[in-house]
């Protein structure tokens, strides 16, 4: 189940700034995970073409090396594919990783089209990132050459961006929260 938006377009990855489109994916046999599940904290989508490729392996397991970054910054990774949710069990038991693989795969690569990251021609998704705020907008956004490993960098910038407009919002409500209880007085 995806929630619709307006980018029809394939190879526009929805950018900084958009409502992120909520969806529910399967994460097992009989588990289902929705992104609106995690309102209130930052998530990491990583869209990738295809468990057991060599690029992807690389990739998922530099995010395991860093999930402990992540979560400093309460963040939740979840990793998307086509590929079905067996599949993913296995990679995700040989490659130990440590975060839930979602399967985009029936209606194959709907979640992806929704997020502009469908590659039509191949039937898989862009090697593509997307950081959403515990509001449920896009704070960051970037699709890597497919044979291109991203890294963790661009998604701890990000955070690291976004935790600092949190604290900026806590201090401006202190002190005005401060100020009402001034003038009170």
């Amino acid at each position: 189940m995806v929630e619709r938006t307006d980018n029809e377009n394939p190879g526009s990855a929805l950018k900084a700034e958009t409502t992120a489109p909520d969806f529910t994916l399967s994460s097992g046999a009989d588990e289902k995970v929705s992104l609106s599940d995690f309102r209130g904290r930052p998530v990491i989508l990583a869209f990738y073409p295809a468990d057991w490729s060599p690029v992807c392996g690389d990739q998922m397991a530099l995010y395991n090396e860093v999930l402990p970054e992540f979560k400093r910054f309460n963040a939740e990774l979840l990793g998307v594919s086509v590929d079905g949710v067996w599949c993913h069990r296995a990679y995700r038991e040989h490659r130990n990783l440590h975060f839930r693989l979602l399967s985009d795969f029936e209606p194959k690569g709907e979640v992806a089209r929704t997020y502009g990251v469908y590659r039509h021609g191949e039937g898989v998704t862009e090697r593509a990132l997307f950081v959403i705020d515990g509001e449920g907008r896009i704070a960051w956004s970037y699709v890597s050459p497919i044979e291109v490993n991203p890294g963790a960098d661009g998604i701890l910038n990000a955070l690291e961006s976004l935790s600092g407009k949190e604290m900026a919002n806590v201090d401006k409500r202190n002190k005005r929260e401060s100020q009402t209880k001034s003038a009170s007085l």
